[in-house]
């Protein structure tokens, strides 16, 4: 098997910070560019975005498979059924502290990859970034923090 038939390691990453979340009594948050293939309520997206709180106090049968994320939510009071394909997820971190990981935007690796969509299914080593620190602002109006130490930082995006 070659590096272009190997699964990606998008869904196995997101397992780990999931578990590495819960190990440590983390909140987890999933980042997901809301396109036509997700499945969620369009009037939480924003920017074609949405921040998703899949701790299992918010979600009810979650399933973090290799091609797709699956769970039961409550949004204003209404359950939702949620799906989300793995090559949606942009980011996992924990709320507290905003660690965990940052994959590419989906449509900024199909715009600039020049290998065949075939070969574009997951994430490459080159293209993902670790967020090792950073805070998560709590507020929808509260700034982000300035950059330090030229460490990458990863603000929530509701």
């Amino acid at each position: 098997m070659n590096a272009a038939d190997a699964t990606s390691t998008r869904p196995y990453l997101i397992r780990a910070l999931y578990e590495w979340c819960m190990d440590n009594g983390f909140t987890p948050y999933l980042a997901v560019v809301a396109d036509d293939s997700v499945q969620v309520p369009r009037e939480f997206v924003k920017d074609g975005e949405i921040v998703l709180n899949v701790s299992p106090d918010a979600t009810s049968g979650l399933l973090l498979g290799n091609e797709l994320i699956e769970f039961k939510a409550r949004f204003g009071g209404v359950a939702r059924e949620i799906l989300v394909p793995v090559s949606r997820v942009i980011a996992i971190y924990a709320r507290e502290n905003g660690q965990g990981m940052a994959f590419p935007s989906p449509a900024a690796s199909e715009k600039t990859d020049p290998a065949p969509a075939a070969e574009r299914s997951g994430a490459r080593a080159p293209g993902l970034s670790a967020v090792e620190s950073g805070h998560v602002p709590d507020t929808e109006d509260a700034p982000p923090p300035p950059p330090s130490g030229g460490r990458p930082t990863l603000t929530r995006i509701k």
